[in-house]
């Protein structure tokens, strides 16, 4: 791929050599993502060799991406079903999401995709300079903790009430960035608060059961 292709959308610098897994681990991902699109070996690229490069960082990818999804309205269900397949996969300590073959080997276009990344990569330099691997935690616990919560968030997000959807998306959206970035201290607080929205949301519908009569009420 071309300098002046990429230099058309943004300035995306290529690489020749492959990403190895352990900067994977250590870079930020606006540099990850930015040199990841340089290597794109022809003009469409599929899921599926997306995921194949960016190893472990793809769970907290498509977390995110998947999150911010979730913030607009009329597709929240959608993005909350969607987010339920990685998360389980997490808890089963999967080493990255698995989808369906169809959708993994669909190909699009990588100037598209260029685009979408010209756009989220500033905010995530901005970001960065706030947010740092601290408090390392165990990588396959920290796995299974997030990929619980985030299920159970995911859940969340099906409630048919308007507006339902903003909290438990703002929270994914934290934990997902904070898990990308190795920030434990990011990640528990983003975990506190989601578990937080949780216990809120079911002592809700607990009320809301009871007051039909279907379950009886707590106080």
């Amino acid at each position: 791929m071309s300098a002046t292709r990429w230099g058309e959308v943004g300035p995306l610098r290529p690489r020749a050599c492959m990403l190895r897994p352990e900067m994977l681990a250590r870079r930020p991902t606006s540099a990850v993502l930015d040199e990841l699109l340089g290597e794109a070996p022809t003009a469409q690229v599929t899921l599926d060799w997306l995921m194949a490069r960016l190893g472990d960082r793809s769970f907290g990818l498509v977390l995110l991406l998947l999150a911010l999804l979730g913030l607009l309205p009329g597709v929240s269900a959608v993005a909350g079903v969607l987010l339920m397949v990685p998360a389980a996969q997490m808890i089963l300590a999967r080493p990255g999401p698995v989808f369906p073959r169809r959708i993994a080997a669909r190909r699009f276009e990588a100037r598209r995709l260029a685009r979408t990344v010209r756009r989220i990569v500033p905010a995530l330099r901005w970001l960065e300079r706030f947010i740092r691997p601290r408090w390392t935690t165990p990588f396959e616990a920290t796995k299974r903790v997030v990929g619980a919560v985030v299920l159970l968030l995911g859940g969340a997000l099906l409630a048919p009430v308007p507006l339902s959807n903003v909290p438990p998306a703002l929270a994914i959206t934290l934990i997902a960035f904070a898990y990308l970035e190795e920030d434990g201290i990011l990640l528990c607080a983003g975990l506190a608060a989601g578990l937080a929205m949780l216990a809120v949301a079911a002592a809700v519908a607990w009320e809301t059961l009871s007051a039909t009569g279907w379950v009886p009420s707590m106080l």
